[in-house]
């Protein structure tokens, strides 16, 4: 019982590993089981079925068949064992040991003698010589194909087949089993270029291609690094140029007894206190999510990963027609829950729903796949102190009467969903904050920042 609930244990680690992958690295795992599965089935068919025959053919045909197989199924461990190493050497991210072609160059001159001495000593029967014929290069050939060029390959496969012809020909074997030799070697040779190289190569551009999104997004980045920075400098260095001037002047003034310092100290201060401000707006025109933008972005990006959007209710009242804050509350849960669906999950569509009640605007994210109960959120969404994941909109919503919930529907959706009050707003530091209650009396005294006081 322990045993069947460690194989499930197992199977289960399995597919979530394989459901945490990237697409990408789905591709690529698949295509390199893919290559090495085939020499085990060349090793397993057409490697092992002919060498029955020598069962019948006295002890020597026995032992030359039981070596054959004992060196095929070594150059089989060892072709999966170099696969790994050969893809990336083709890709140029790391180069090949030389040294990890010695063994199966010799085992393949091991595996052509033996199929040689096979023949001599009539251990395989016609059908059966082109079959081990044909599993013979395959082993060996799969990642050798990836570590020379094409032409070179070809040319090493030609003389290869010259050499295997040549000696089946010096023990015996008669003129129709030579041809049909020839052309299962043919065959395989053609078979191990088409299968291996364009897969690779394949795999490759996608991986460059990856590289090249993975670097322009963090060209994006440092672009708005860039950008914030312009615009800091732009508004600080001016002012502070005209403070620190002033300053001087005023000190001087001082210095002399004239009562203008007093008046200049007063411009420093209306300086400083309009720079705070200017600096407030940049930093809060940089932190806020507009609805209209995170949908656009989000419809984008979801798209580029292969998943197809379908954005409902953005171009009517709950959407466009909405207060500024609440679009601002409701974008960032659009990007934090669209982020969540690229992390998470496998999915194949996103739903992005936006309604109008009589008090409050509610967005729904949806999204399938078979990870979709951990698809946005969760365990993995919240990061427990409120900055980010549902965890951190909750209490953003919350903070302005909202609310948020998020759950599975059915075997394969996951929703989440938000709901803003109409009547939120922004509180005095450009934070999204509830309104006052109707009811509330309104404050006579002025507006004034907590840093200003």
């Amino acid at each position: 019982m322990k045993g069947l609930k460690g194989v499930i244990g197992r199977v289960r680690g399995w597919r979530r590993g394989w459901h945490e992958r990237s697409k990408l690295e789905r591709i690529d795992l698949y295509t390199r089981v893919t290559l090495c599965s085939i020499t085990w089935f060349f090793a397993v068919s057409w490697g092992l079925l002919p060498l029955g025959d020598a069962l019948d053919e006295g002890p020597v045909a026995i032992a030359l068949a039981g070596a054959f197989l004992a060196a095929n199924i070594a150059q089989s461990v060892l072709s999966n064992r170099n696969v790994a190493l050969a893809f990336d050497a083709y890709r140029g991210t790391a180069p090949f040991p030389p040294g990890r072609l010695r063994l199966p160059t010799a085992l393949q001159v091991l595996m052509t003698g033996l199929l040689v001495a096979l023949a001599a000593v009539g251990g395989v029967q016609e059908e059966g010589l082109v079959l081990l014929v044909l599993d013979l290069p395959v082993a060996f050939g799969i990642p050798y194909v990836l570590l020379v060029p094409v032409r070179r390959f070809l040319l090493q496969s030609a003389a290869f087949t010259a050499a295997v012809l040549a000696l089946l020909a010096a023990v015996g074997v008669p003129g129709g089993l030579l041809f049909g030799a020839f052309v299962s070697l043919v065959v395989v040779v053609l078979l191990v270029l088409v299968s291996a190289r364009p897969s690779v190569w394949s795999l490759s551009v996608m991986w460059q291609a990856e590289e090249a999104r993975d670097m322009q997004a963090r060209l994006a980045v440092a672009e708005e690094r860039l950008r914030f920075g312009r615009d800091m400098h732009d508004v600080l260095g001016r002012n502070l140029s005209v403070i620190a001037l002033k300053s001087e002047l005023a000190v001087e003034l001082a210095q002399r007894g004239n009562p203008a310092a007093m008046d200049q100290m007063v411009e420093v201060q209306r300086i400083a206190r309009a720079s705070q401000q200017e600096v407030r707006d940049v930093v809060r025109g940089y932190r806020e999510a507009d609805l209209p933008t995170e949908l656009m972005g989000a419809q984008g990006v979801l798209q580029a990963a292969g998943i197809s959007v379908t954005v409902e209710g953005a171009d009517g009242p709950a959407g466009i027609g909405a207060p500024a804050a609440v679009q601002a509350a409701l974008g960032w849960v659009v990007r934090e829950t669209a982020t969540n669906v690229l992390r998470h999950g496998d999915p194949r569509h996103c739903w992005i729903r936006l309604a109008r009640t009589r008090d409050a605007v509610v967005l729904e994210v949806e999204n399938d796949g078979s990870g979709a109960t951990r698809a946005l959120g969760g365990e993995d969404g919240d990061d427990g102190g409120g900055g980010s994941g549902l965890a951190g909109l909750r209490v953003r919503l919350g903070a302005l009467g909202g609310s948020l919930s998020a759950g599975a529907v059915g075997d394969d959706l996951f929703r989440v969903t938000a709901t803003v009050p109409l009547t939120a707003r922004p509180d005095t530091n450009g934070r999204l904050a509830p309104s006052p209650e109707p009811s509330a009396a309104p404050s006579a005294a002025p507006s004034v920042l907590p840093e200003e006081r």
